[in-house]
């Protein structure tokens, strides 16, 4: 199980998944399903991970996996997850506004 201060872990958002990986080996160490979403956004403090997904948001242990807490964020929508201070959060959001307007302009 990974270390949650280990600096050679990698933490991915694919899917409807947040997965640990080890950068010096490439194992995945764990994998946590979260609510269906096209995109999942993470934010890292601490020995804690918030994970984004459908409009949902998750505290995932960064050890472990476990979900320590899920918050619906009931009444705002489906969307994308922004959490503050994160540039790879921004390039997502932009990313998949072109990919919106890019299938609506093909309809």
């Amino acid at each position: 199980m990974a270390r949650s201060r280990n600096p050679n872990v990698l933490y991915i958002g694919v899917g409807s998944h947040v997965v640990a990986i080890q950068t010096l080996s490439g194992e995945e160490l764990w994998r946590t399903k979260v609510k269906s979403s096209s995109y999942t956004t993470l934010y890292r403090e601490g020995d804690r991970l918030f994970a984004g997904a459908g409009g949902e948001l998750y505290c995932i242990d960064r050890a472990s996996g476990e979900i320590l807490w899920h918050n619906k964020l009931k009444g705002l929508g489906l969307g994308l997850v922004a959490f503050s201070g994160t540039s790879e959060t921004a390039m997502v959001a932009a990313a998949a506004a072109a990919a919106a307007a890019g299938a609506a302009a093909t309809m």
